[in-house]
């Protein structure tokens, strides 16, 4: 098991690096956005591939970003029936959809997205637009997010297994109080 709790701690801190990197994102994207609109209001000239690279920051900041949400258990849940379980059901719930709901959409988005991350790449994807950008590193993101998010999964799974067999601590402890320092 501390093998397992050590690979966990590797992916957490992969994730949070690559977490902490995508919320940099935002200031890029709003210094962007900022100079576009200034540029068109100013100087009336606009570029599709300014409007582009938002879209793909945008995107690179939410598809690099869902793991390490999941990982500081930010991310959306509907807490009617696990809000009345112990903490152990609770492990055990997480697990239980973790491994129904998560790993099977995190695996057929990235089987979709692979192929057209290589198509994309093989052929030289372009955008319709005027002045647009090529398209495959935009979606290279698409795959290269979800197994971040797969793998992040597979770190909340063993961390409950960990604090299930009694050999980790309850992972929610710091997710839930507010007074904890997050690390």
């Amino acid at each position: 098991m501390q093998s397992l709790l050590a690979l966990s701690r590797l992916i957490d801190a992969i994730n949070a690096r690559i977490g902490q990197f995508a919320s940099w994102i935002v200031l890029v994207v709003v210094l962007i956005s900022a100079g576009n609109a200034v540029v068109r209001k100013t100087l009336h000239i606009s570029s599709n591939g300014f409007l582009e690279i938002q879209w793909y920051l945008f995107s690179a900041m939410f598809l690099l970003g869902g793991a390490y949400t999941l990982q500081k258990n930010e991310h959306i849940r509907i807490d009617i029936l696990a809000s009345k379980l112990s903490r152990r059901a609770q492990a055990m719930l997480e697990i239980v959809c973790t491994v129904l709901f998560l790993f099977p959409m995190c695996y057929l988005i990235i089987a979709y997205g692979w192929p057209m991350f290589m198509d994309a790449w093989t052929s030289g994807e372009m955008s319709s637009d005027n002045g647009g950008l090529i398209r495959w590193p935009v979606m290279v993101l698409i795959p290269i997010g979800f197994s971040l998010l797969m793998a992040q999964g597979l770190s909340e799974i063993i961390k409950r297994l960990g604090f299930i067999a009694g050999v980790a601590a309850d992972p929610l402890d710091k997710a839930l109080d507010p007074h904890k320092e997050h690390v």
